[in-house]
This record gives structure tokens, sequence and C-alpha cells, in this order.
């Protein structure tokens, strides 16, 4: 009986690498498909665009109990085995003693390394906002990938793809603030953010968002604000919003809505200690 497309595994079930890796496995591999390398054979990849590997613990837990459920990639270089891709499990297989990991080898060019390196570490779900940015502007840059193509491989919807790239435009010191402002991990703010059109006006969006404690709709009036546009009257862009929620505390917020524009700190005070002042007198 002939084979069609659809033979295999349902199209509900999914495997977390896609047919990229597959196509590409089956058509440089040759020999056994996976078999065990000694660790100390293998080399992590100079060129990793990943920046940080995160933390490993939960990882090594799995492997000191179940061993490694999954071959990492690699590529010859001399004597010795290039990672391609799996450098987490190679480092957690280290840190918990093992002498050697099941791997597949894969002969490729340094260009088909790093695009697969960048796909792999594209799939993980502990990946940084600003790392995922960074990857999938890479594959655009390095490869001519269009969103469409990305969406197809990473496995999330276009709009949300652009969204993500977008936000490589964001500046390194921009990005620190983010962090500072503890908004680095807000899609929502760092989309606003992407949109203004230099470096100044996304710190100073970065300041508003953080000391005024803005909400979602707020910022995205302020990023209008800031671009010329005109705003939805019924959002009330004229208005300055002062917000305030304490970190771990979800029993109540404040928001203070003034009649103006721009109000600085002082105003801010004075008006909660007006407000403190009535409050203890009318008790």
């Amino acid at each position: 009986m002939q084979k069609t497309r659809k033979s295999g595994l349902p199209e509900s079930v999914g495997m977390r690498h896609d047919t990229h890796f597959v196509e590409l496995i089956s058509k440089k591999s040759s020999g056994p498909l996976v078999r065990l390398i000694p660790l100390d054979k293998i080399e992590p990849n100079p060129h990793q665009p990943r920046s940080e590997l995160g933390s490993i613990e939960e990882l090594m837990a799995s492997i000191r109990s179940k061993g490694v459920l999954e071959p990492i990639i690699v590529r010859p270089r001399g004597e010795k085995y290039e990672i391609i891709a799996g450098e987490r499990r190679y480092v957690a297989s280290k840190n918990v003693g093992l002498k050697e990991i099941p791997a597949i080898e894969m002969s490729v060019s340094d260009s088909e390394a790093l695009e697969i390196s960048l796909i792999e570490n594209l799939q993980r779900k502990d990946l940084d906002i600003f790392e995922e940015a960074d990857g999938l502007n890479a594959l655009i840059d390095l490869y001519e990938y269009s969103h469409a193509q990305i969406s197809e491989k990473i496995g999330k919807a276009r709009s949300t793809i652009t969204e993500i790239i977008n936000l490589s435009k964001i500046p390194l010191s921009v990005r620190v603030a983010c962090r500072e402002a503890a908004i680095d991990k807000n899609r929502s703010f760092l989309i606003e953010i992407s949109k203004l059109k230099n470096e100044a006006e996304m710190k100073l969006l970065v300041d508003q968002i953080r000391e005024r404690g803005l909400k979602r709709e707020d910022t995205r009036d302020l990023t209008k604000l800031f671009k010329g546009k005109a705003v939805d009257n019924s959002s009330k862009p004229k208005h300055y919003i002062f917000n305030y929620a304490p970190r771990g505390d979800k029993t109540y917020s404040i928001r203070i809505e003034f009649k103006k524009e721009n109000v600085g700190r002082a105003e801010i005070i004075k008006v909660l200690e007006d407000l403190l002042s009535k409050l203890r007198s009318a008790f």
C-alpha cells in the first residue's frame, strides 16, 4: 500500500522538532542515526546564539532520574565534535557525572549549523523575550526567512512573530531599563516601547510606566502622544494617570486620574497626603 503524507503520527500529536530537523537529518546523516559519544569528545559551539543557558537544575534532576531522553545534535570537528543543538543537555549531563551522551551526528556547514541552532533554541519555552526577538531577527538577516516561514517552523502565529521581531530594535540600554522597571517580561509594554522612533523616547516611556504605574491602555495612549497621533477620545489621553499596585499584594491597587496631561512627583505626593489627611479626619 502506498504511503501518503499523512501516515505516521496523527495531526493532533506534535513533536518538539518540526520537519525542518527531520528533513536535514535524513539528508545529511549516514550510518547510525543516534549513537553514544563520550562527553570529553564534545565541545560547545563558540557561536552559540543563546546568550545564557538559564537554570538547568530541573533538567539535571530529570537526567539523574531518566537519563537523556532527547539526543543532542553534533558535527565532527577534527577528532572531536561540536554541538549544533542541545548545549543545556550537554552541560546538565556533565554536571550529573555522565561520561557519554546520545547524539545525532550531522555533516553540515557553518551556516547550516547556526540555522539549526537558532531554530532549536527558539523552540524552547524558557527563552528571554529579547533573546527570542534577536534570534528571530537573525533568521531574517542571515537566511532571508519571511515571517510566514518562521511562523511555520517555530509554530507560532505570524502576527506574534512580527510583534516579537519588532522587539529586537529596542537598544541594550532600554532593555536594561525595562529589567530595572520589572517590565522586561511584559510583551504588551515592550511592544509599545518598540513603536517609538529613538532611544530617548523609549527610555522616557519606560520611566513613565515605572513612575506612574501605567496600565496597558494608558501606555498605548502615551505612545500615540509621543508619535503625535490622535487618540481615541474615549480613552481620555489628556489626563495624567497614576497607578500603584504593591508587588506581591493583590488585595488592593490605587489609581489617580488628574484633569491635566503633565503632573510631577511632588504633586502626586501632595494629593496622596491630602487624601490621607481627609481619611484621618473622617474617622
